[in-house]
């Protein structure tokens, strides 16, 4: 079978694409911009960069140019640069650097991975060597937020691409809709492994919420309209009284009323380290999840894999079993959101059972996605 070659920009999915591909013996070299070995002065200098290295890959051959990653970024921020402005050139910086490492060392036939918007040199590069071209699709696709020049070099890629993965059936009919051919289509889900102490981890929910135990409602992720957020914060204005804590972990890119952000039931943490994350689903009693539009929802298996009830919308990836390890939104809005969360707040006993029953299904077990890639 083909050797593949995997271009990622960040540690997106905790590297599980090119850690699957070890795992079916596939992998042949990953392409990133960070790699920070543990024990390095890097690694103990700077804890943000922790996340940039997966011990599952230890062996593997990476690469990865550090220092070059480094000064681009400390430039972009002494030039105060951010926004699609940041992203379009910190993606560019990246497949330039992608294509230089492809020019130098690889001959052969390879099939080549890279993610969606930080994939058209690269592709274009691997189309010339006569290579197999795999986009690993993040999201739905189009939305109003991002220029239109970069939705223009997305189709580009998706041209370019012999084969596109998206991880849930919302991705791959919004892509059709844009005009994807299906043909190229495949949905493989995420995959996620649960860490060791999440495992043994059992949950425990008082006999009843009080002012002095509330129920703690965790979102964790990008405090953004597209995640549902507005409708999120106008559930916290209907359960105003209630025994309810809302936790928002992530930052924040939406304007936030001054009565929401002094509401004495909600609790704003901003951007935390990824390091720091666990803390917060072995802490909270629920997880919500009522995006609008999303490719799948990593955060879905990190909740799930320390037993957390999951209440998740139906515009992302086929998580939640409803009433079983969680709840499914009918609609995104907050009366339906906070319909259910006054419902769980009078029955601890639910969410104790949802709890029992909850855990990383085995259908995002890294091995049945390194079987996935294979069988492309």
């Amino acid at each position: 079978m083909q050797s593949w070659i995997c271009c990622q920009l960040g540690a997106r999915e905790h590297y599980a694409v090119p850690r699957a591909l070890k795992l079916g013996g596939l992998l042949d070299e990953l392409i990133t911009d960070l790699w920070i070995r543990p024990g390095t002065l890097l690694h103990m200098s700077q804890k943000r960069l922790t996340g940039r290295f997966h011990p599952d890959l230890a062996g593997a051959r990476v690469v990865a140019p550090n220092i070059p990653a480094l000064t681009f970024e400390l430039k972009a921020s002494l030039a105060r640069e951010n926004g699609w402005t940041l992203i379009s050139r910190r993606n560019e910086w990246f497949q330039k650097q992608a294509v230089s490492q492809l020019a130098r060392n690889h001959n052969g036939n390879h099939t080549v991975f890279a993610y969606s918007y930080a994939a058209k040199k690269i592709f274009e590069f691997a189309r010339v060597r006569g290579w197999r071209t795999v986009l690993g699709q993040i999201d739905p696709g189009p939305t109003e937020s991002a220029p239109k020049a970069y939705w223009n070099n997305w189709r580009d890629e998706c041209s370019l691409a012999d084969q596109i993965l998206v991880n849930s059936n919302w991705s791959r009919d919004a892509l059709i809709a844009e005009g994807v051919a299906a043909e190229k289509i495949r949905v493989i889900p995420l995959a996620y492994e649960a860490a060791n102490d999440a495992r043994s981890f059992q949950r425990h929910y008082p006999r009843a919420f009080s002012a002095e135990r509330p129920l703690r409602v965790l979102f964790l992720g990008q405090v953004s309209v597209r995640k549902g957020v507005a409708q999120l914060l106008e559930a916290v204005k209907l359960l105003s009284g209630e025994h309810v804590e809302f936790w928002f972990v992530g930052p924040v890119q939406i304007s936030v009323p001054q009565e929401l952000k002094l509401h004495r039931h909600v609790r704003w943490f901003g951007f935390v380290p990824r390091i720091s994350v666990e803390s917060y689903y072995r802490d909270a009693d629920v997880f919500i999840f009522p995006t609008l539009s999303d490719g799948f929802g990593l955060t879905q298996l990190e909740a799930q894999a320390w037993k957390l009830p999951v209440i998740a919308s139906r515009y992302c990836g086929e998580v939640v079993r409803d009433h079983v390890n969680g709840v499914v939104l009918e609609e995104v809005s907050g009366g339906a959101i906070a319909e259910v969360i006054r419902g769980l707040l009078r029955s601890p006993e639910r969410l104790s059972a949802m709890s029992v029953r909850s855990g990383v299904d085995e259908r995002f077990s890294l091995t049945k996605l390194a079987s996935s890639l294979r069988q492309l």
